[in-house]
């Protein structure tokens, strides 16, 4: 039985991550394609992807080869012969399942170790492809930063010799400020470098050169919105000094919540937790003095009791006589004068809009802050998921597989792609919920497994004693007898 079910298993877990594989390639099709990249990078770059495909892969491959065993066994009626020995269903699978379990333990511990690895090494190549490969940071019909220049480029074609000749270029210069306040155009340029040197030129042909004009008046702005100038060639620098030195695969300080184990994510969800907090009471206490709030505490704390008499008498005297003089927004309103009261309203018609601003502004930070402290729940607990998903599957398959008694890569394939395809989907919508804060986190890291739970202890019981996977008899049956009562109550 476990031999038989291992060589389904590996033989699926082969194809299964094989089409995995090419599927991502497509995806990362942008990063590869057409940069000059050497094999030796582009095989690194998929090995380097092949850990995060095992959270696909490997709980489609214990559904599909606990199909595919337990079909075939009941196809040819070995578990009839089993159940006639006296050998249970469960007695058969115990094998099975204690592999299972110890591939659950295994399964936590590459979730926890090795896919953060793989995907801090990916995020680095990602990240170095352009940096190392300055003329393969250009893209076709989009806007490209260059990284070292403090400028972003557009090209309508890239042709040449590692395509270095640009056809329909636009430039964007920022300032110190980080604002565009050059822009060029050329009808073609050509991207010059040499090994040992730590600049690029970029030689541009037939264009146009236009920079805004900083003014200290609005009149003069007016006047001179712009310079522009005509160039037939025009020659600019890139200092690349700082990108000669970098390699594909060096590391970067840049984290996510998939590149971190369960004690470092343990470690920020507190930190994001406390930082949240400390940032909306912040916020709250800043709006509440800007709208005038009072403060109860600051009352609460003045003790009468606790003052000279005299001045007691005078705190006192004060709080009558401010008590019960005003009722209302409108009494206060209508006691002022005309040119006083449109003042004062059209003062907090202002205060109220900016403050309306200010809240929806933050109202997006504080969102942005969550979905990352949400991120960090959900990574940690799929860690834990991912495991248990292997055993729970595995109790669907197998059982499904007796069931529905059919071997072969027919019908179980099928039953598997479709009972993997709900699992799946239900935990991509749970996560996507979950990240704009509509579920709870611990909960969509959760549901999928939590759904098929219930489903594979259905699922053992009907197989355990030997019941179809849908009994339209005794279905039937049951509407009969209700129609016979109900004809025996009416005579």
């Amino acid at each position: 039985m476990l031999s038989r079910f291992l060589f389904n298993f590996f033989s699926s877990f082969a194809i299964l991550m094989f089409i995995f594989i090419f599927q991502t390639i497509w995806l990362f099709i942008d990063d590869l394609a057409g940069k000059d990249l050497d094999l030796l990078i582009i095989g690194k770059f998929l090995f380097y992807l092949t850990p995060n495909l095992t959270e696909k892969v490997l709980p489609l491959t214990v559904l599909l080869a606990s199909i595919l065993t337990f079909g075939a066994l009941a196809e040819n009626y070995e578990f009839a012969a089993m159940k006639a020995s006296g050998i249970s269903l469960q007695k058969a699978m115990r094998s099975i399942i204690v592999f299972v379990s110890i591939l659950g333990v295994v399964t936590f511990f590459f979730a926890n170790n090795v896919i953060p690895a793989s995907e801090q090494k990916i995020f680095n190549m990602r990240r170095n492809i352009a940096k190392v490969k300055p003329a393969a940071v250009i893209v076709e019909g989009v806007f490209s930063d260059i990284e070292g220049s403090n400028m972003n480029m557009r090209v309508d074609n890239k042709t040449g010799e590692k395509d270095r000749i640009l056809e329909g270029v636009i430039i964007h210069q920022k300032s110190k400020s980080n604002v565009n306040t050059t822009v060029i155009k050329a009808n073609d340029g050509e991207l010059v470098s040499d090994e040992q040197s730590d600049l690029i030129q970029l030689i541009l042909n037939d264009g146009n050169y236009y920079e805004e004009v900083q003014s200290k008046s609005r009149e003069e702005k007016r006047k001179y919105p712009f310079a522009k100038a005509q160039f037939e060639t025009y020659i600019k620098n890139i200092d690349i000094s700082t990108l000669n030195n970098q390699n594909i695969e060096e590391e970067s300080d840049i984290t996510t919540d998939k590149m971190k184990n369960v004690i470092r994510l343990n470690k920020d969800i507190d930190s994001l937790k406390d930082h949240n907090i400390k940032q909306v009471k912040a916020f709250s206490k800043n709006i509440g003095s800007r709208l005038g709030v009072y403060n109860l505490a600051i009352e609460d704390s003045l003790k009468i009791e606790e003052l000279p008499k005299n001045l007691a008498d005078k705190v006192n005297d004060v709080r009558t006589k401010s008590m019960d003089t005003v009722n209302s927004t409108e009494q206060l309103v209508d006691a002022l004068p005309e040119w006083q009261r449109l003042q004062v309203l059209e003062n907090a018609k202002n205060s109220v809009s900016n403050i309306l601003t200010t809240v929806s502004t933050k109202k997006l930070e504080l969102n942005k802050r969550y979905e990352v402290y949400h991120r960090h729940i959900l990574s940690l607990h799929k860690k834990f998921a991912l495991a248990f998903s292997c055993i729970i599957l595995f109790f669907v398959g197998a059982p499904l597989g007796a069931i529905i008694r059919k071997g072969g890569l027919g019908l179980p394939m099928v039953v598997a792609i479709i009972l993997f395809l709900a699992y799946y989907f239900i935990g991509v919508f749970a996560e996507n919920s979950a990240r704009k804060g509509a579920m709870n986190p611990i909960l969509a890291a959760w549901l999928s497994t939590l759904i098929m739970l219930p489903l594979s202890i259905s699922l053992t019981r009907r197989a355990t004693a030997d019941r179809g996977l849908m009994e339209f008899g005794n279905f039937m049956e049951r509407f009969r007898a209700i129609f016979r009562r109900k004809k025996k109550a009416t005579t």
